[in-house]
C-alpha cells in the first residue's frame, strides 16, 4: 500500500514521502497513530506541490543569501576598543561586538553565530572575518580594530 508520512517515522522515511508499507503495518500502525495517510491521486498532488513550493522559497533564500554575500565581499568593519599600551585590547573583540558593527555601518543585521573569527582578536590591527550568510555561501570581510573609547 502506498501512503504518505505525515510526520517522519524511523526506519520508512522523512515527512511528505511517498513510500510503500504493507497494509496491516498501514492500517494498524501508521493510521492511528496518525503518522500517515493513504496516498491518493490527490493526496500525492498536494504533496508534490508542497514540495515545488518549498523548492521555490529554498531558490529565492539562495538567491538572495548570494546578493547579500556579494554586497559584503571585502567591505570593511570597524570596531573601536579600549586598549592599554602597545594596542594590548581590555579583553577581546567578540563576535556580538563584529555583528553589531555590521548592522551599523553596513545595515545588514547577522546572527553573532554566523560569524567566524580565526583566532582571539587582542591586538589593534586588521584581521580578516568570514560571515556565513546560508549553508555554503559565506563572504570574507576585513575587520580594523582601533584603539579608542567604544
Amino acid at each position: 500500500m502506498k501512503v504518505i508520512l505525515l510526520r517522519d517515522v524511523k526506519g520508512q522515511g522523512k515527512k511528505d514521502e511517498i513510500i510503500n508499507v504493507s497494509d496491516g503495518y498501514a492500517r494498524n500502525f501508521l493510521f492511528p497513530q496518525k503518522l500517515a495517510m493513504e496516498a491518493t491521486p490527490g493526496a500525492s498532488k498536494e504533496v508534490e506541490r508542497k514540495r515545488a513550493a518549498e523548492r521555490q522559497r529554498e531558490i529565492e533564500a539562495r538567491a538572495e543569501a548570494e546578493k547579500t554575500a556579494g554586497f559584503l565581499r571585502g567591505k570593511i568593519i570597524t570596531v573601536a576598543v579600549k586598549c592599554g599600551e602597545k594596542g594590548r585590547l581590555y579583553g577581546s573583540v567578540t563576535t556580538q561586538e563584529v555583528a553589531d558593527a555590521l548592522q551599523a555601518q553596513h545595515n545588514v543585521k547577522v546572527d553573532k553565530r554566523k560569524i567566524e573569527l580565526n583566532d582571539t582578536i587582542r591586538q589593534v590591527g586588521d584581521y580578516e572575518v568570514t560571515i556565513k550568510v546560508y549553508p555554503e555561501i559565506s563572504a570574507k570581510m576585513k575587520l580594523k580594530v582601533t584603539g579608542g573609547d567604544k
